[in-house]
C-alpha cells in the first residue's frame, strides 16, 4: 500500500530525475521543439520539491491536486497543462484515501492518461507522451489484474513505457511544434514520451520494495 510518505518520496524522485536528465531532455527537444523541455520539467518539479515540507500534514489527494496546480503555473508550453491535468485527475482518485492499493495506483495513472488524451487530443502514434504512457497504463492494468505485486506491476509499466518511448523515433509527429517539421520529425525520440517514462521509472524506484 502506498501512503502519503511514499507519494512524497515519488515526488522527490521525480524532481531529482528531471534535474539529472535536464540536458538529455533538452538535447531531445532541440531538433524538433524549442529546446526548453528539460528546463521546463526541472523548474516545475523543483517548485514541487520546495513545497514538500508543506505536504507533511496534507492528504494524498490534496498533495496531488497541489502538484497539478503547481505544474500548470510553472511549466511553460503545452507540458504544464498536460502534466498538470495528469496529477489533477490522479488527485480525484486519491481524495479521501489514506493509502493507495495497486488497483488505485493503476486507476490514478489511467485517469491521468485520460486527462492528457482529452486535453491534448493525442492518439497513439502521434509521437507524443501518450505513446509511452498508454502502453505503460495497459501493462500496469494487466499486471495488477494478474495479482502481481505493485513492484512487479510497475516494472511491467516501465518496460512498456520504454518500448513506447523508443517507438516514437521512426514516427512522424502529428501534434505539437514537432508536427510543423513534417517528415523531418522522423528519426528523433519524442521528449514528452521520454519525460513521462522518467516519471514512471521514478514511481518504480520509489516503490519497488512495496508489495
Amino acid at each position: 500500500m502506498i501512503n502519503r510518505d511514499a507519494i512524497i518520496d515519488w515526488l522527490e524522485a521525480i524532481a531529482h530525475t528531471y534535474d539529472e536528465n535536464q540536458q538529455v531532455l533538452t538535447d531531445l527537444d532541440s531538433p524538433i521543439g524549442d529546446a526548453d523541455h528539460g528546463a521546463n520539467m526541472a523548474r516545475g518539479f523543483n517548485k514541487v520539491a520546495q513545497k514538500i515540507p508543506s505536504y507533511a500534514e496534507r492528504s494524498i489527494g490534496e498533495i496531488l491536486n497541489d502538484v497539478g496546480l503547481t505544474l500548470m503555473s510553472t511549466i511553460g508550453g503545452s507540458s504544464g497543462p498536460l502534466y498538470g491535468v495528469f496529477f489533477l485527475n490522479a488527485s480525484k482518485i486519491a481524495f479521501g484515501k489514506d493509502t493507495l492499493s495497486a488497483h488505485l495506483i493503476t486507476t490514478m495513472f489511467e485517469s491521468g492518461l485520460m486527462g492528457i488524451v482529452k486535453l491534448g487530443k493525442a492518439s497513439p502514434e502521434d509521437k507524443t507522451m501518450v505513446d509511452a504512457l498508454s502502453p505503460a497504463v495497459e501493462a500496469l492494468k494487466a499486471a495488477v489484474a494478474e495479482n502481481k505485486t505493485l513492484s512487479d506491476s510497475l516494472l511491467c509499466a516501465v518496460t512498456a513505457a520504454e518500448a513506447g518511448m523508443k517507438a516514437t523515433i521512426p514516427m512522424q509527429a502529428r501534434k505539437g511544434r514537432a508536427s510543423y517539421l513534417g517528415e523531418r520529425s522522423i528519426g528523433h525520440q519524442d521528449p514528452g514520451a521520454t519525460s513521462i517514462t522518467l516519471l514512471i521509472k521514478a514511481a518504480y524506484n520509489s516503490w519497488h520494495e512495496t508489495n
